[in-house]
Parts: structure tokens; C-alpha cells; sequence
């Protein structure tokens, strides 16, 4: 299996912080990876760097066997990146179609068969949506915009998406429903990379994981092998998984 982003001794700063310090690790293709860690660690500035929000120091961001460490964020989402932020980050003004389209906006091909297969994935991934599809965004529950969130950035068509704290401020039976959903996105074919404090949601689904620790991956193993491991169990999982 190849390797479909490949992140190369990355340091990001925010002024005169160091907030990642020399990350290296890679997502194979079809997987899902997880980064965790406590708030502050580094991985929403991971997320945001490999989305080209974040400016690089030093090293490499490769996707496909491409370097785009300097590439703009549009021309990321053009070659298959599409983020779901964290706080989610949707157009509070406008109605769950128009959010759903803005996520396209890179896209050529609106109005084909194609967009509307699409635009039918995310309709049965979230029947939700489907509900509310004229619905201001701002008016919906919590859980309701984070679909949303992550239905726009499905409309990109990624190959690989970044998913930022999905589980947020939601309740236990709507964050079952999310992790679910993640695993079925990647059942389909998209490559996921997953940021959560949930820990033990995280890295039951993980192919892959890494443990950051002030802007440094300090474990890196399967999902299982964190799972399982005490000193993780400690750390992050409550003392269980």
C-alpha cells in the first residue's frame, strides 16, 4: 500500500513559539490514521499546516509523491485535501445546501451525474442533512452542523480528508453515530486523518496512530497496539479503552 501524505521533519512556529518541532509520519492510502494528545499538543496545527493554513519553518508536506509544502490551500483541496475543522467552522448564514455547494467551490464538474452522486453520498451518510436541507445552518444542533461540516468537506471529492475533533461538545449517542460515520467514509474509499481527544474512539478505528506531546511525536504504532499499551491507557484512556 502507498504512502498518500508523507509529513518530513515539520516545524511550525506561531511567532517566536515553537508549536510542532521536527514531526515526521505518513498516512498510507485507504487507512485511517489518528493523532492524539492533550490540548495544546500540536495536532490541529498539524491538520492546519498539511491544509495550508499554517506556514511550514522547515520540512516537507508530500501528498501523492508531490511535494506541496508551498502550495496555497485552494490548489491542496484541488489535489484531494479537504479539512472538516475543529469548532466545525460552517456558514452560520447560509442554508445546509449552500454550505454543502461552498464545499465544491474547486469543483468544474457542478451539475454532472458525478456532483450528484456526491451530493447523494452525503445525503445518505447524513439523512439528517436531507432533513434540513433548507434549513439555515446556524439553527441546527450541535451535532447537526458538525455532519454538516463534514459533509461540505466531502463535497470536495478528497482523497483525503482531515477530520479535526469531530466528537466535540457532542453528546455520547451522537458521538457513537460520528465515529461510525468516519468508518464508513473510509470503507468507501477516503483516506481519513483524525484528530480527537477521545482517545479511545480514535484509536478503535485507527489503522495508525501517533501521540504528540508539546509539538512532537513521542509513540507512533497501530491503534491497537496504543490501545493497548499501559502507559497510553494512563495517559489518555483513563486506565481503560
Amino acid at each position: 500500500m502507498k504512502m498518500l501524505l508523507e509529513v518530513q521533519g515539520l516545524c511550525v512556529n506561531y511567532g517566536h513559539i515553537e508549536a510542532i518541532r521536527d514531526i515526521s509520519f505518513g498516512v498510507e492510502e485507504g487507512t485511517i490514521a489518528t493523532l492524539i494528545g492533550a490540548n495544546g499538543a500540536g495536532k490541529t496545527t498539524t491538520l492546519k499546516t498539511i491544509s495550508g493554513l499554517r506556514k511550514v519553518r522547515d520540512g516537507t508536506v508530500m501528498f501523492d509523491g508531490k511535494d506541496i509544502t508551498s502550495l496555497p490551500p485552494h490548489e491542496r483541496v484541488g489535489l484531494g485535501i479537504s479539512q472538516s475543522p475543529e469548532g466545525r467552522g460552517i456558514f452560520v448564514g447560509m442554508s445546509v445546501r449552500e454550505n454543502l455547494d461552498m464545499g465544491a467551490y474547486v469543483r468544474k464538474d457542478r451539475g454532472s451525474a458525478a456532483y450528484q452522486a456526491d451530493f447523494d453520498r452525503v445525503m445518505a451518510l447524513f439523512p439528517r442533512l436531507e432533513e434540513r436541507i433548507g434549513q439555515i445552518a446556524g439553527t441546527m444542533s450541535g451535532g447537526e452542523q458538525q455532519m454538516l461540516a463534514i459533509g461540505r468537506a466531502l463535497m470536495a471529492k478528497p482523497r483525503l480528508i482531515l477530520l479535526d475533533e469531530p466528537s466535540m461538545g457532542l453528546a455520547p449517542k451522537l458521538i457513537q453515530q460520528i465515529f461510525s460515520i468516519v468508518g464508513e467514509i473510509n470503507q468507501q474509499g477516503t483516506t481519513v486523518l483524525l484528530v480527537e481527544q477521545n482517545a479511545a474512539q480514535a484509536l478503535k478505528r485507527a489503522d495508525t496512530a501517533h501521540i504528540l506531546e508539546t509539538g512532537s511525536i513521542v509513540r507512533s504504532g497501530t491503534g491497537a497496539e496504543l490501545a493497548g499499551d499501559d502507559s497510553v491507557k494512563a495517559a489518555y484512556l483513563g486506565g481503560d479503552v
